[in-house]
C-alpha cells in the first residue's frame, strides 16, 4: 500500500502541498485530478522521492521513503510529466541502460526488457533510434521504463498529455491491463480519462485535498444528477406541460431550459423529490402518461447521471 501521511511542502514562503494524506492499494487505480498548479506533481515528486517534503512522510508498504530510499524507489514505477529519454539511443539500448542502473544483468536484464517491450507493443520500433519515433511511440518507451522492473506500484504523472486519441486509448488501455497486479496513481487534468481508467478519484485543489471518491460518487454531487431532461412538443395540445405534471406528488421542481413558443417546442428539467425511494422509471412512466394523454409529444427522456467536468469547476472554483 501506498501512503500519504500529512504530506506538506513549500516553496519559499507559498505553500504547494498542504497535509495530503491518502491510501492507495493494489488493484486500485486512483485518479489525482486538479487545475493546474492545484499541487498534483509535486505531491506524486514527494511520493517517489524526487523531492523532500517539508513535513509529513510517505511510505510504501509500511516503508518510509525518506528513511529507506532505495528499498522504497524499488517498488515504484514512475512516469514524470517531462520524462526523459535518451534520443540517440534506440529503443533496446535504453531500456538495457535503464535496467542496468538498476542492477539488472545478463539474463534477466533481457528478460525483463522484452517483457516490457511486449507489454508496451514496442516490438517493431525496438532497434529504432527514439528521436525517430512519434509522440506516441516516444511515450511507450517512457511507459516501458517505469515497468521495467516489475514495481507493485506506479505514479504516472499525466501520462496520456499531448497524445492524440488513439494514442490516448492505447495508453489507458495499458494502464488498465496492469492494474489487477499493482497499484497506480495518475494525476489527469481530463475529467474523460478518470471516468475511463480510475477506479476511485481525488480532487486536489491550492494543494489541499478537497475531495476522495469513486468517479461515479462524485457524479452523484452534480445538483442536476437523478433528474430526468424531457424534450416535449405541445403543437397538438393546447395545455402547459409544465402545468400537468408540477402536481405530481414526487417532483419537488421543474425547470425550464429551452422554450421555443412558435414551435410549440420545449425542454425541461425535472427533479424528483430527494427521499423519494420507488423506481425512477415508475415516476417516469407517471410524468409520460400525464403527457402524453394531454395531446403532447415527449421527443426525448434521459436521466441525468451527473457530469464530472460539472462537479470538478464546482470544488475547484476558489482555485
Amino acid at each position: 500500500m501506498i501512503e500519504s501521511n500529512q504530506l506538506t511542502r513549500f516553496f519559499g514562503s507559498k505553500k504547494a502541498v498542504d497535509s495530503v494524506s491518502f491510501q492507495v492499494k493494489k488493484g486500485e487505480i486512483l485518479g489525482f485530478l486538479g487545475p493546474n498548479g492545484a499541487g498534483k506533481s509535486t505531491t506524486m515528486r514527494m511520493l517517489t522521492g524526487y523531492l523532500t517534503p517539508t513535513s509529513g512522510d510517505a511510505l510504501i508498504e509500511g516503508v518510509s521513503i525518506s528513511e529507506k530510499p532505495i528499498k522504497v524507489k524499488s517498488k515504484i514505477g514512475y512516469l514524470s510529466e517531462t520524462s526523459p529519454l535518451y534520443p540517440e539511443m534506440t529503443v533496446n539500448e535504453f531500456l538495457n541502460f535503464c535496467l542496468e542502473i538498476r542492477g539488472f544483468r545478463g539474463k534477466e536484464k533481457d528478460k525483463k526488457r522484452n517483457i516490457a517491450i511486449d507489454k508496451c507493443s514496442l516490438k517493431d520500433v525496438e532497434n529504432q533510434q527514439i528521436n525517430t519515433l512519434s509522440k506516441g511511440y516516444r511515450q511507450r518507451v517512457s511507459f516501458a521504463q517505469s515497468i521495467i522492473h516489475d514495481p507493485d506500484y506506479l505514479i504516472l504523472d499525466e501520462p496520456t498529455d499531448g497524445l492524440d486519441p488513439n494514442q490516448k486509448h492505447e495508453v489507458r488501455e495499458m494502464i488498465k491491463s496492469m492494474s489487477s497486479e499493482k497499484g497506480i496513481i495518475l494525476s489527469t487534468h481530463i475529467l474523460e480519462e478518470a471516468q475511463a481508467v480510475c477506479t476511485r478519484a481525488i480532487i486536489i485543489s491550492q494543494g489541499k485535498i478537497i475531495s476522495d471518491d469513486t468517479p461515479a460518487g462524485l457524479c452523484k454531487k452534480d445538483p442536476d444528477y437523478g433528474s430526468f431532461l424531457m424534450e416535449i412538443n405541445s403543437s397538438n395540445s393546447s395545455e402547459n406541460p409544465v402545468k400537468i405534471i408540477e402536481n405530481i406528488e414526487y417532483i419537488e421542481k421543474i425547470k425550464t431550459i429551452t422554450q421555443n413558443e412558435e414551435l410549440k417546442k420545449l425542454c425541461i428539467r425535472i427533479f424528483p423529490l430527494k427521499n423519494y425511494n420507488d423506481s425512477v422509471s415508475k415516476l417516469m412512466n407517471i410524468i409520460e402518461g400525464k403527457i402524453t394523454s394531454s395531446g403532447c409529444i415527449i421527443d426525448s427522456i434521459s436521466i441525468d447521471n451527473g457530469d464530472l467536468t460539472k462537479v470538478f469547476r464546482l470544488l475547484t472554483s476558489g482555485n
